[in-house]
């Protein structure tokens, strides 16, 4: 079931929260009277829903989202558009050695991740001393996001401030940076309190909302990040024990419309088209509640790609796969889950539909290796009922799913020298996509690397790719002659942030920035 978030009530409790233009300055204390509001489990409850809200904005804020940063250092997509100016600092993130400490997109995803971060700080010090029946299920959840958002900082951007409370005055805003192993800590902290009390899945009044196993297996991912392979496995184990949870039976299932916040999904943001975006009604740099990074990523239009033959639309041609990743998908013979990601240019011409490079700008599609995507494609079927508005697409972004954490328990458990228990997890997503178990001989860092190989084909144009190959060790060679150096392991720490946070200088920055 969709559900259209309280975009209205968000917009009313940023008036406490909100900070200035960049989300950098004090949270305001005088737009709602604190004292009363947190007193009723009504305005509780839509103050949660505002952290939905903002999650939801995080990932699909027009062409600064999560969904994009976090995807276009990997080797699975290239930026695309209609050229290196359209967007130029979305090619900066793919193209490594212009990216920037001014970089708009990234210092989106800085601002964006602490302004939810500070509603969640406000929900738990206004809630947790009232005797409210909801309120250890609401503490829970928003320390879940909270751990999500700082785990998705520190991802990014390593070493990062830490906050978790909200500064009384504009003379405490100020905090230094903590170390990773610090914020881990922190992470670890609010998922165990998240843990304790979220429902099952099979419990959740509302679909769209973070169950206990969703924190089960963020922890897992968490602690598989730091090495803490033998940690991280209960926690995996609570997860693949949990009948709640499973994969789809067919890769093409976890995509369609369907079987959206389905029996794979972990962590899935909404997004409808009931508003019926257009472009008389759009609001750019706003929520719009439709998921606008579908149209960005549709192939491109202006006589470039002709989609006869396939349930495809025109889009504006963000987000192309990488020949490496075709090439993966044919080397594993993985016909079915190479479909439900991937179109290549030979099957779009034998199925009707054509290519023309002549169209483009420069007679040059950019970043286009032969292929157009199929996973969080432009089609009919997600845009508004009775009738195409290419501004309204209701498709979900699935952030966490079953399957990854089949893989990471994977990983765990080679790591662990428990190779046998690897293979069994390892085997169930290949054989959801249509390949043989892995022979029994496959054992070690063989299997490590049959591991890897899987991930990059099941988390393709997911945004995990890049920070799998960093903490691999594996992205000087993965990402050889694209422009990548160590340096691009983390993000710049925005220049805002520095200008601003006077416990933060110039030498706080990421190396090489």
């Amino acid at each position: 079931m969709k559900r259209t978030f309280l975009t209205l009530l968000c917009i009313a409790l940023l008036g406490i929260v909100a900070c200035d233009d960049d989300f950098t300055n004090n949270p305001r204390l005088d737009g709602q009277d604190l004292q009363t509001y947190f007193l009723e489990e009504g305005n509780v409850e839509k103050a949660v829903i505002g952290v939905y809200d903002l999650m939801q904005y995080n990932y699909g804020r027009d062409w600064h989202s999560a969904f994009l940063v976090k995807l276009l250092p990997g080797d699975d997509a290239g930026a695309g558009g209609s050229g290196p100016t359209d967007q130029p600092q979305l090619h900066d993130i793919d193209d490594y050695n212009t990216l920037s400490s001014s970089n708009v997109s990234v210092t989106s995803n800085w601002d964006l991740f602490y302004r939810t971060i500070a509603l969640t700080n406000l929900i738990i010090e206004n809630v947790q001393d009232t005797n409210l029946s909801n309120k250890d299920r609401v503490i829970s959840e928003v320390k879940f996001f909270r751990a999500w958002c700082h785990f998705e900082l520190t991802t990014m951007f390593g070493d990062v401030p830490l906050r978790v409370s909200v500064p009384s005055s504009a003379e405490d805003f100020p905090i230094a940076k903590s170390s990773r192993a610090d914020v881990y800590a922190q992470i670890e902290s609010d998922l165990l309190d998240a843990i304790s009390f979220l429902p099952e899945k099979s419990a959740l009044a509302d679909n769209f909302r973070v169950s206990k196993g969703a924190a089960q297996a963020l922890m897992g991912k968490v602690l598989v990040f730091q090495e803490k392979y033998s940690e991280s496995l209960p926690y995996f184990q609570s997860v693949i024990s949990n009948a709640s949870h499973d994969l789809e039976p067919n890769p093409e299932d976890v995509w369609n419309i369907d079987h959206e916040f389905g029996i794979e999904s972990l962590l899935e943001i909404g997004y409808v088209s009931t508003s019926a975006r257009d472009w008389g009604n759009i609001a750019w740099g706003g929520r719009n509640e439709s998921n606008l990074h579908i149209q960005l990523m549709g192939p491109r239009g202006d006589g470039i790609f002709d989609l006869t033959g396939t349930e495809l639309i025109n889009g504006w041609g963000f987000n192309l796969p990488s020949s490496k990743l075709v090439d993966a998908f044919d080397s594993a013979g993985d016909v079915n889950r190479k479909a439900a990601t991937v179109l290549s240019e030979a099957d779009l011409i034998a199925g009707g539909g054509s290519v023309d490079p002549t169209a483009a700008t420069g007679g040059v599609i950019e970043d286009y290796e032969g292929a157009i995507r199929i996973k969080y494609a432009t089609k009919t079927e997600d845009t508004s009922d009775g009738g195409v508005l290419e501004l309204n697409y209701s498709t979900n972004f699935r952030l966490f799913r079953y399957a990854e954490v089949l893989l990471l328990a994977a990983e765990a458990y080679n790591k662990t020298s428990q190779d046998g228990l690897a293979r069994i997890e390892l085997n169930k997503v290949r054989n959801r996509a249509g390949l043989a178990d892995i022979d029994n001989s496959v054992a070690g860092n063989d299997l490590f690397e049959a591991i890897v190989d899987e991930k990059f084909l099941e988390l393709a144009h997911e945004g995990q790719r890049f920070w799998d190959l960093v903490r691999w060790g594996k992205a000087a060679t993965e990402l050889a002659g694209t422009g990548y150096t160590s340096k691009n392991d983390l993000f710049p720490i925005p220049i805002t942030e520095i200008d601003k946070n006077e416990l933060m200088t110039i030498e706080d920055q990421n190396p090489g920035y």
